[in-house]
Protein backbone atom coordinates (compact mmCIF):
# COMPACT_ATOMS: atom_id res chain seq x y z
CA UNK A 1 0.00 0.00 0.00
CA UNK A 2 1.39 3.51 -0.89
CA UNK A 3 -0.32 5.29 2.59
CA UNK A 4 0.47 3.64 5.60
CA UNK A 5 -1.67 6.04 8.09
CA UNK A 6 -4.84 7.77 7.13
CA UNK A 7 -6.10 10.92 9.28
CA UNK A 8 -9.23 13.44 9.44
CA UNK A 9 -10.56 15.75 11.61
CA UNK A 10 -14.19 16.22 12.71
CA UNK A 11 -16.73 17.41 10.88
CA UNK A 12 -17.13 21.07 10.60
CA UNK A 13 -19.32 22.54 12.93
CA UNK A 14 -21.62 25.46 11.52
CA UNK A 15 -21.37 29.10 12.75
CA UNK A 16 -23.45 31.55 14.15
CA UNK A 17 -22.35 34.15 11.91
CA UNK A 18 -22.39 32.98 8.59
CA UNK A 19 -24.12 35.26 6.67
CA UNK A 20 -27.03 34.20 4.27
CA UNK A 21 -25.75 36.76 0.89
CA UNK A 22 -25.94 34.61 -2.24
CA UNK A 23 -23.02 32.01 -2.80
CA UNK A 24 -21.84 34.40 -6.01
CA UNK A 25 -21.11 37.04 -3.39
CA UNK A 26 -17.59 36.50 -2.22
CA UNK A 27 -17.33 35.36 1.44
CA UNK A 28 -15.05 38.79 2.35
CA UNK A 29 -17.87 40.93 1.06
CA UNK A 30 -20.84 38.29 2.93
CA UNK A 31 -19.23 38.39 6.19
CA UNK A 32 -18.72 42.18 5.44
CA UNK A 33 -22.18 43.41 4.30
CA UNK A 34 -23.61 41.18 7.21
CA UNK A 35 -21.49 42.79 9.94
CA UNK A 36 -22.65 46.50 8.29
CA UNK A 37 -25.95 45.14 9.02
CA UNK A 38 -25.74 43.63 12.12
CA UNK A 39 -23.07 45.45 14.47
CA UNK A 40 -22.66 48.48 12.03
CA UNK A 41 -21.09 50.66 14.72
CA UNK A 42 -18.46 48.05 15.77
CA UNK A 43 -15.12 48.72 15.40
CA UNK A 44 -13.53 47.09 11.92
CA UNK A 45 -10.22 47.84 10.80
CA UNK A 46 -7.29 49.58 12.72
CA UNK A 47 -4.35 50.08 10.78
CA UNK A 48 -1.79 53.15 10.56
CA UNK A 49 -3.98 54.40 7.63
CA UNK A 50 -6.80 54.96 9.83
CA UNK A 51 -9.93 53.37 11.48
CA UNK A 52 -12.75 52.33 10.44
CA UNK A 53 -16.26 50.81 11.95
CA UNK A 54 -18.07 47.67 9.92
CA UNK A 55 -20.49 50.08 8.36
CA UNK A 56 -17.55 52.75 7.15
CA UNK A 57 -15.73 49.65 5.80
CA UNK A 58 -18.14 48.14 3.95
CA UNK A 59 -18.42 51.56 2.27
CA UNK A 60 -15.19 52.16 1.54
CA UNK A 61 -14.43 48.32 -0.26
CA UNK A 62 -17.54 48.84 -2.13
CA UNK A 63 -15.85 52.30 -3.18
CA UNK A 64 -12.35 51.30 -3.56
CA UNK A 65 -13.90 48.48 -6.13
CA UNK A 66 -15.52 50.93 -7.72
CA UNK A 67 -12.19 52.22 -8.70
CA UNK A 68 -10.66 49.07 -9.75
CA UNK A 69 -13.92 48.96 -12.23
CA UNK A 70 -13.11 52.30 -13.55
CA UNK A 71 -9.10 50.86 -13.97
CA UNK A 72 -10.69 48.12 -16.70
CA UNK A 73 -10.85 45.40 -14.18
CA UNK A 74 -14.08 43.11 -13.85
CA UNK A 75 -14.93 39.96 -12.36
CA UNK A 76 -12.35 37.19 -13.54
CA UNK A 77 -9.38 39.11 -13.61
CA UNK A 78 -6.22 38.94 -11.27
CA UNK A 79 -4.63 41.87 -10.02
CA UNK A 80 -1.59 42.43 -8.23
CA UNK A 81 -1.05 45.33 -5.73
CA UNK A 82 2.29 45.65 -3.43
CA UNK A 83 1.43 48.45 -0.34
CA UNK A 84 1.53 47.89 3.63
CA UNK A 85 -0.81 46.25 5.59
CA UNK A 86 -3.48 49.05 5.65
CA UNK A 87 -3.12 49.15 1.91
CA UNK A 88 -3.29 45.07 0.85
CA UNK A 89 -6.31 44.69 3.42
CA UNK A 90 -8.03 47.34 1.47
CA UNK A 91 -7.21 46.06 -1.52
CA UNK A 92 -8.22 42.84 -0.62
CA UNK A 93 -11.75 43.91 0.16
CA UNK A 94 -11.66 45.95 -3.02
CA UNK A 95 -11.19 42.52 -5.05
CA UNK A 96 -13.36 40.98 -3.68
CA UNK A 97 -16.56 43.48 -4.05
CA UNK A 98 -15.76 43.26 -7.81
CA UNK A 99 -14.31 39.30 -7.85
CA UNK A 100 -10.94 40.19 -8.97
CA UNK A 101 -8.46 37.73 -7.96
CA UNK A 102 -5.98 39.20 -5.64
CA UNK A 103 -2.19 39.00 -5.35
CA UNK A 104 -0.34 40.80 -2.67
CA UNK A 105 2.89 41.43 -3.19
CA UNK A 106 5.90 42.32 -0.49
CA UNK A 107 7.18 46.34 -1.76
CA UNK A 108 10.61 45.01 -1.29
CA UNK A 109 10.60 42.33 -3.95
CA UNK A 110 7.59 43.55 -6.22
CA UNK A 111 9.79 44.56 -8.52
CA UNK A 112 12.30 41.93 -9.20
CA UNK A 113 9.67 38.76 -8.55
CA UNK A 114 7.08 40.78 -11.50
CA UNK A 115 8.85 39.33 -14.74
CA UNK A 116 7.86 35.45 -13.21
CA UNK A 117 4.74 36.09 -11.71
CA UNK A 118 3.80 37.35 -15.25
CA UNK A 119 5.17 34.08 -16.62
CA UNK A 120 3.19 32.01 -14.59
CA UNK A 121 -0.18 33.91 -15.17
CA UNK A 122 0.39 33.47 -18.83
CA UNK A 123 0.41 37.27 -19.19
CA UNK A 124 -2.65 37.74 -18.09
CA UNK A 125 -2.00 39.30 -14.37
CA UNK A 126 -2.62 43.02 -14.37
CA UNK A 127 -0.59 45.07 -12.03
CA UNK A 128 -1.58 48.57 -9.64
CA UNK A 129 -0.19 50.80 -7.87
CA UNK A 130 -1.70 50.96 -4.03
CA UNK A 131 -5.39 52.36 -4.08
CA UNK A 132 -6.11 55.82 -3.38
CA UNK A 133 -6.25 56.94 -0.11
CA UNK A 134 -9.38 55.94 1.84
CA UNK A 135 -9.51 59.71 2.31
CA UNK A 136 -9.81 60.34 -1.68
CA UNK A 137 -11.96 57.21 -1.76
CA UNK A 138 -15.12 59.02 0.59
CA UNK A 139 -14.81 62.04 -1.39
CA UNK A 140 -14.71 60.74 -4.78
CA UNK A 141 -17.94 61.92 -7.05
CA UNK A 142 -17.17 60.49 -10.29
CA UNK A 143 -19.91 58.22 -11.74
CA UNK A 144 -17.07 56.58 -13.28
CA UNK A 145 -15.08 55.95 -9.78
CA UNK A 146 -18.08 54.95 -8.05
CA UNK A 147 -19.86 52.85 -10.94
CA UNK A 148 -16.78 51.39 -12.16
CA UNK A 149 -17.09 51.93 -15.75
CA UNK A 150 -14.79 50.78 -18.38
CA UNK A 151 -12.98 47.06 -19.51
CA UNK A 152 -9.26 46.75 -20.73
CA UNK A 153 -8.16 44.53 -23.69
CA UNK A 154 -6.13 42.71 -21.05
CA UNK A 155 -9.37 42.11 -18.75
CA UNK A 156 -11.09 40.75 -21.91
CA UNK A 157 -8.53 38.00 -22.69
CA UNK A 158 -8.91 37.03 -19.24
CA UNK A 159 -12.74 36.85 -18.80
CA UNK A 160 -12.88 34.87 -22.54
CA UNK A 161 -14.28 31.54 -22.52
CA UNK A 162 -11.09 29.44 -22.27
CA UNK A 163 -10.37 31.04 -18.52
CA UNK A 164 -13.90 32.29 -16.85
CA UNK A 165 -14.69 29.07 -15.06
CA UNK A 166 -10.96 28.91 -13.65
CA UNK A 167 -10.86 32.09 -12.52
CA UNK A 168 -14.05 33.81 -11.48
CA UNK A 169 -14.27 32.37 -8.26
CA UNK A 170 -10.84 32.92 -7.48
CA UNK A 171 -10.19 34.93 -4.19
CA UNK A 172 -6.52 35.16 -3.44
CA UNK A 173 -3.27 34.44 -5.42
CA UNK A 174 -0.16 33.98 -2.77
CA UNK A 175 3.24 33.99 -3.66
CA UNK A 176 5.13 30.95 -1.43
CA UNK A 177 8.36 31.72 0.56
CA UNK A 178 10.59 29.79 -1.92
CA UNK A 179 12.76 29.06 1.08
CA UNK A 180 13.14 25.51 -0.15
CA UNK A 181 13.74 26.48 -4.42
CA UNK A 182 11.48 28.70 -6.87
CA UNK A 183 8.64 30.33 -5.28
CA UNK A 184 4.97 29.46 -7.16
CA UNK A 185 1.71 30.83 -6.66
CA UNK A 186 -0.57 29.26 -5.09
CA UNK A 187 -4.21 29.41 -6.16
CA UNK A 188 -7.12 30.04 -3.62
CA UNK A 189 -10.73 30.13 -4.02
CA UNK A 190 -13.76 31.62 -2.23
CA UNK A 191 -14.29 28.14 -0.73
CA UNK A 192 -10.99 27.93 0.50
CA UNK A 193 -11.30 31.12 2.06
CA UNK A 194 -14.65 30.22 3.65
CA UNK A 195 -13.50 27.25 4.83
CA UNK A 196 -10.05 28.21 6.48
CA UNK A 197 -11.73 30.53 8.29
CA UNK A 198 -14.56 29.02 9.65
CA UNK A 199 -12.15 25.85 10.74
CA UNK A 200 -9.68 28.36 12.45
CA UNK A 201 -12.75 29.79 14.80
CA UNK A 202 -13.48 27.00 15.90
CA UNK A 203 -10.14 25.93 17.02
CA UNK A 204 -9.48 29.44 18.14
CA UNK A 205 -12.66 30.42 19.13
CA UNK A 206 -13.22 34.41 17.68
CA UNK A 207 -16.81 36.30 18.60
CA UNK A 208 -17.80 39.80 17.95
CA UNK A 209 -15.58 42.24 20.13
CA UNK A 210 -12.38 40.15 20.02
CA UNK A 211 -9.54 41.84 18.61
CA UNK A 212 -6.56 40.09 16.72
CA UNK A 213 -2.84 42.09 16.03
CA UNK A 214 -1.61 40.81 12.95
CA UNK A 215 1.88 41.59 12.66
CA UNK A 216 2.84 39.11 9.98
CA UNK A 217 2.70 40.74 6.65
CA UNK A 218 -0.36 40.25 4.57
CA UNK A 219 1.40 39.66 1.48
CA UNK A 220 2.04 36.20 3.66
CA UNK A 221 -0.77 33.56 3.91
CA UNK A 222 -0.53 33.72 7.71
CA UNK A 223 -1.30 37.77 7.95
CA UNK A 224 -4.20 38.23 4.99
CA UNK A 225 -5.64 34.68 6.40
CA UNK A 226 -6.41 37.11 9.39
CA UNK A 227 -8.41 39.43 7.83
CA UNK A 228 -10.84 36.45 6.72
CA UNK A 229 -11.17 35.11 10.32
CA UNK A 230 -12.01 38.37 11.60
CA UNK A 231 -14.22 39.54 9.29
CA UNK A 232 -16.50 36.13 9.58
CA UNK A 233 -16.59 36.61 13.17
CA UNK A 234 -17.42 40.54 13.25
CA UNK A 235 -14.07 40.69 15.00
CA UNK A 236 -11.33 43.80 15.29
CA UNK A 237 -8.61 43.18 12.75
CA UNK A 238 -5.44 45.54 14.24
CA UNK A 239 -2.69 45.98 11.80
CA UNK A 240 0.88 46.82 12.41
CA UNK A 241 3.67 47.53 9.90
CA UNK A 242 5.99 45.49 9.85
CA UNK A 243 7.13 43.15 13.33
CA UNK A 244 8.16 45.58 16.04
CA UNK A 245 8.31 43.74 19.57
CA UNK A 246 7.57 46.60 21.37
CA UNK A 247 5.26 47.89 19.58
CA UNK A 248 2.74 44.65 19.88
CA UNK A 249 4.07 44.43 23.71
CA UNK A 250 2.83 48.10 24.38
CA UNK A 251 -0.71 47.41 22.19
CA UNK A 252 -1.25 44.48 24.04
CA UNK A 253 -1.31 46.36 27.60
CA UNK A 254 -3.05 49.18 25.20
CA UNK A 255 -5.73 47.18 23.56
CA UNK A 256 -7.62 44.48 24.81
CA UNK A 257 -5.89 42.09 22.32
CA UNK A 258 -7.24 38.80 22.73
CA UNK A 259 -5.70 37.00 19.85
CA UNK A 260 -2.08 36.97 18.29
CA UNK A 261 -0.01 35.61 15.19
CA UNK A 262 3.52 35.11 15.21
CA UNK A 263 6.12 32.89 13.71
CA UNK A 264 9.07 31.89 16.47
CA UNK A 265 11.64 34.48 16.04
CA UNK A 266 8.97 37.24 16.30
CA UNK A 267 8.00 35.57 19.81
CA UNK A 268 11.56 35.39 21.08
CA UNK A 269 12.07 38.94 20.74
CA UNK A 270 8.66 39.76 22.24
CA UNK A 271 9.87 37.40 25.44
CA UNK A 272 12.80 39.64 25.58
CA UNK A 273 11.17 42.81 25.61
CA UNK A 274 8.91 41.51 28.45
CA UNK A 275 11.66 40.54 30.60
CA UNK A 276 9.74 37.57 31.68
CA UNK A 277 6.56 39.40 32.70
CA UNK A 278 3.10 37.91 32.06
CA UNK A 279 0.50 39.17 28.92
CA UNK A 280 -2.67 40.76 29.59
CA UNK A 281 -5.21 38.42 30.86
CA UNK A 282 -7.27 39.89 27.98
CA UNK A 283 -4.77 37.55 25.54
CA UNK A 284 -6.37 34.05 24.72
CA UNK A 285 -4.45 32.72 22.00
CA UNK A 286 -0.98 33.07 20.78
CA UNK A 287 -1.07 31.40 17.55
CA UNK A 288 2.60 30.42 16.32
CA UNK A 289 3.51 28.98 13.00
CA UNK A 290 5.54 29.72 10.02
CA UNK A 291 8.85 27.63 11.05
CA UNK A 292 9.66 25.45 13.58
CA UNK A 293 9.44 25.95 17.21
CA UNK A 294 11.78 24.71 19.76
CA UNK A 295 11.66 23.35 23.23
CA UNK A 296 13.51 26.06 25.34
CA UNK A 297 11.59 28.68 23.38
CA UNK A 298 7.94 27.23 24.66
CA UNK A 299 9.07 26.24 27.34
CA UNK A 300 10.18 29.81 28.18
CA UNK A 301 6.74 31.34 26.90
CA UNK A 302 4.47 28.79 29.41
CA UNK A 303 6.79 29.56 32.25
CA UNK A 304 5.71 33.72 31.48
CA UNK A 305 2.38 32.83 31.07
CA UNK A 306 2.21 32.86 27.52
CA UNK A 307 -0.80 31.44 25.88
CA UNK A 308 0.99 30.17 22.82
CA UNK A 309 -0.70 27.67 20.26
CA UNK A 310 1.73 25.78 17.78
CA UNK A 311 0.45 25.28 14.27
CA UNK A 312 1.14 23.68 11.03
CA UNK A 313 0.00 25.34 7.61
CA UNK A 314 1.01 26.60 4.53
CA UNK A 315 -0.11 28.51 1.92
CA UNK A 316 -0.99 25.52 -0.36
CA UNK A 317 -3.88 24.81 3.43
CA UNK A 318 -4.56 28.55 3.29
CA UNK A 319 -2.96 28.71 6.37
CA UNK A 320 -3.35 27.38 9.56
CA UNK A 321 -4.14 23.33 9.25
CA UNK A 322 -3.34 21.83 12.80
CA UNK A 323 -3.40 23.42 15.58
CA UNK A 324 -2.29 22.61 19.40
CA UNK A 325 -4.39 24.70 21.62
CA UNK A 326 -1.88 24.13 24.99
CA UNK A 327 1.38 22.44 24.71
CA UNK A 328 2.27 20.32 28.45
CA UNK A 329 4.78 19.73 30.14
CA UNK A 330 5.61 16.73 28.07
CA UNK A 331 5.75 18.43 24.63
CA UNK A 332 7.71 17.66 22.26
CA UNK A 333 9.49 20.10 19.23
CA UNK A 334 7.42 19.47 16.23
CA UNK A 335 4.25 18.28 18.21
CA UNK A 336 0.98 20.67 16.45
CA UNK A 337 -2.40 19.01 17.81
CA UNK A 338 -5.03 17.85 15.62
CA UNK A 339 -6.13 18.96 12.12
CA UNK A 340 -8.32 21.80 11.83
CA UNK A 341 -12.36 20.62 10.62
CA UNK A 342 -12.88 19.08 7.79
CA UNK A 343 -9.07 18.62 6.83
CA UNK A 344 -8.05 14.68 5.76
CA UNK A 345 -4.24 13.60 5.97
CA UNK A 346 -2.70 10.49 5.54
CA UNK A 347 1.09 9.57 5.70
CA UNK A 348 3.01 8.55 2.71
CA UNK A 349 5.42 5.27 2.66
CA UNK A 350 7.92 7.98 2.25
CA UNK A 351 6.78 10.14 5.57
CA UNK A 352 5.30 12.90 3.61
CA UNK A 353 2.19 14.13 4.73
CA UNK A 354 -0.85 14.73 1.97
CA UNK A 355 -3.46 16.87 2.65
CA UNK A 356 -7.24 16.80 1.77
CA UNK A 357 -10.12 19.09 2.52
CA UNK A 358 -12.40 22.25 1.32
CA UNK A 359 -9.23 24.74 2.63
CA UNK A 360 -6.85 22.83 0.84
CA UNK A 361 -5.45 25.13 -2.70
CA UNK A 362 -7.42 25.31 -6.29
CA UNK A 363 -3.96 24.64 -7.47
CA UNK A 364 -0.77 26.18 -8.50
CA UNK A 365 -0.85 29.35 -10.84
CA UNK A 366 -0.57 28.65 -14.64
CA UNK A 367 -0.42 29.73 -17.93
CA UNK A 368 -3.78 28.07 -18.54
CA UNK A 369 -5.35 29.42 -15.36
CA UNK A 370 -6.33 25.65 -15.17
CA UNK A 371 -7.04 23.90 -11.35
CA UNK A 372 -5.82 21.34 -9.86
CA UNK A 373 -1.82 22.10 -10.92
CA UNK A 374 0.14 20.37 -7.65
CA UNK A 375 -2.55 17.73 -6.67
CA UNK A 376 -3.35 14.26 -7.38
CA UNK A 377 -6.73 13.47 -7.18
CA UNK A 378 -7.64 16.26 -4.63
CA UNK A 379 -4.80 15.70 -2.73
CA UNK A 380 -2.02 18.20 -2.04
CA UNK A 381 1.38 16.55 -1.48
CA UNK A 382 3.35 18.36 1.09
CA UNK A 383 6.94 18.85 1.20
CA UNK A 384 6.60 18.00 5.47
CA UNK A 385 7.57 14.83 6.89
CA UNK A 386 5.06 14.07 9.66
CA UNK A 387 3.31 11.00 11.79
CA UNK A 388 0.04 10.70 14.17
CA UNK A 389 0.22 9.60 17.69
CA UNK A 390 -2.55 7.10 18.97
CA UNK A 391 -4.90 10.01 19.87
CA UNK A 392 -4.83 11.82 16.34
CA UNK A 393 -2.14 14.52 17.51
CA UNK A 394 0.22 15.61 14.45
CA UNK A 395 3.86 16.08 14.84
CA UNK A 396 5.96 17.73 11.93
CA UNK A 397 9.61 15.94 11.65
CA UNK A 398 11.07 18.46 9.44
CA UNK A 399 11.20 18.52 5.15
CA UNK A 400 11.25 16.06 3.01
CA UNK A 401 13.70 17.97 0.88
CA UNK A 402 15.83 18.82 4.25
CA UNK A 403 16.20 15.11 5.22
CA UNK A 404 20.46 14.45 5.76
CA UNK A 405 22.18 11.07 5.62
CA UNK A 406 25.18 10.50 7.50
CA UNK A 407 27.07 7.60 7.70
CA UNK A 408 23.79 6.01 6.26
CA UNK A 409 21.57 7.54 9.15
CA UNK A 410 18.55 9.52 8.44
CA UNK A 411 18.91 12.61 9.77
CA UNK A 412 16.03 15.04 10.40
CA UNK A 413 17.50 18.80 10.90
CA UNK A 414 14.67 19.53 13.01
CA UNK A 415 15.71 16.57 15.44
CA UNK A 416 19.63 17.79 16.02
CA UNK A 417 17.91 21.30 16.13
CA UNK A 418 15.85 21.02 18.67
CA UNK A 419 18.87 19.22 20.77
CA UNK A 420 21.00 22.09 20.15
CA UNK A 421 18.43 24.44 21.37
CA UNK A 422 18.70 23.49 24.57
CA UNK A 423 21.95 23.85 25.14
CA UNK A 424 22.95 27.08 27.69
CA UNK A 425 24.20 30.02 25.49
CA UNK A 426 22.33 28.67 22.45
CA UNK A 427 19.97 31.41 21.20
CA UNK A 428 19.73 29.92 17.87
CA UNK A 429 21.09 27.39 15.82
CA UNK A 430 20.24 25.67 12.12
CA UNK A 431 21.60 22.34 10.77
CA UNK A 432 22.63 21.65 7.34
CA UNK A 433 25.08 20.06 5.87
CA UNK A 434 28.70 19.58 3.41
CA UNK A 435 29.86 16.68 0.88
CA UNK A 436 31.73 14.57 2.24
CA UNK A 437 33.33 11.08 1.34
CA UNK A 438 33.41 9.47 4.61
CA UNK A 439 30.01 10.53 6.16
CA UNK A 440 28.11 11.37 2.89
CA UNK A 441 26.05 14.22 4.34
CA UNK A 442 29.07 15.76 6.60
CA UNK A 443 26.49 17.57 9.87
CA UNK A 444 27.60 21.34 10.07
CA UNK A 445 25.11 23.64 12.61
CA UNK A 446 25.23 26.94 12.73
CA UNK A 447 24.95 28.79 16.13
CA UNK A 448 23.88 32.19 17.27
CA UNK A 449 24.54 32.82 21.21
CA UNK A 450 27.37 32.74 23.35
CA UNK A 451 27.84 29.09 23.71
CA UNK A 452 31.46 27.53 23.74
CA UNK A 453 31.85 25.70 20.91
CA UNK A 454 33.81 23.11 23.65
CA UNK A 455 30.91 22.51 25.37
CA UNK A 456 28.46 22.40 22.37
CA UNK A 457 30.39 19.54 20.88
CA UNK A 458 30.03 18.18 25.03
CA UNK A 459 26.48 18.20 24.59
CA UNK A 460 25.98 16.68 21.23
CA UNK A 461 28.07 13.76 22.61
CA UNK A 462 25.87 13.71 25.48
CA UNK A 463 22.59 13.71 23.62
CA UNK A 464 23.50 12.56 20.10
CA UNK A 465 24.38 9.46 18.86
CA UNK A 466 27.86 9.93 16.88
CA UNK A 467 25.72 9.60 12.87
CA UNK A 468 24.15 12.80 13.82
CA UNK A 469 26.39 14.94 15.73
CA UNK A 470 27.85 17.96 14.11
CA UNK A 471 31.11 17.75 12.87
CA UNK A 472 31.44 21.18 11.94
CA UNK A 473 30.39 24.53 13.81
CA UNK A 474 30.10 27.66 12.61
CA UNK A 475 29.09 31.04 14.88
CA UNK A 476 27.06 33.58 13.39
CA UNK A 477 25.52 36.81 14.87
CA UNK A 478 21.97 35.68 12.85
CA UNK A 479 20.77 32.67 10.99
CA UNK A 480 19.39 33.77 7.31
CA UNK A 481 15.47 34.10 7.76
CA UNK A 482 13.19 35.09 5.25
CA UNK A 483 10.48 38.33 6.19
CA UNK A 484 8.03 36.07 7.81
CA UNK A 485 11.15 34.63 9.88
CA UNK A 486 11.88 30.75 7.90
CA UNK A 487 15.08 29.83 7.77
CA UNK A 488 16.71 30.12 4.17
CA UNK A 489 17.78 26.80 3.88
CA UNK A 490 19.99 27.65 0.59
CA UNK A 491 21.86 30.30 2.19
CA UNK A 492 22.76 28.03 5.34
CA UNK A 493 24.24 25.24 2.79
CA UNK A 494 26.51 28.32 1.06
CA UNK A 495 27.53 29.53 4.80
CA UNK A 496 28.60 25.51 5.56
CA UNK A 497 31.34 25.67 3.30
CA UNK A 498 33.33 27.89 6.07
CA UNK A 499 33.17 26.60 9.59
CA UNK A 500 35.82 25.48 12.40
CA UNK A 501 36.04 22.25 12.33
CA UNK A 502 35.15 19.61 15.79
CA UNK A 503 37.04 16.63 16.30
CA UNK A 504 35.10 13.40 17.20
Amino acid sequence: MPFTVTHAASSLLPTKNAAPFPERRSPFVRWLHANAGQHPSALALLSTRGEWRYDELASLAERAGGFLRAQGLAAGDAVAIAGGAGELALAALACAAVKVAFLPLDPLLAEAAWPRLQALAGGRLRRLSPLPDSRDLCNAASPSLAAGQGRSKAGDALNDARFADAATDLALLIATSGSEGAPKVVMLSEANIDAAAAASNERLPLHPGDLWLACLPLHHVGGIAILGRCLRAAATLLLHDGFSATAVWDDLHARRVSHLSLVPAMLARLLDVAQGASPPRSLRHALIGGAALSRPLCEKALASGWPICPSWGMSESTAQAATLLRPDDDWQAGQVGHLLSGLHARVAADGRLHLRGAQVMAGYLNPAWQRGDGLADGWLPTADLGRFDADGGLSILGRADDMLISAGVNVHPLEVESCLAACPGVIDVAVTAVADPLWGDLLVALIVGPAELGALHDWSRQHLVAAKRPRRLLRLDALPRNAIGKIERRALRELAQVGEWVSG
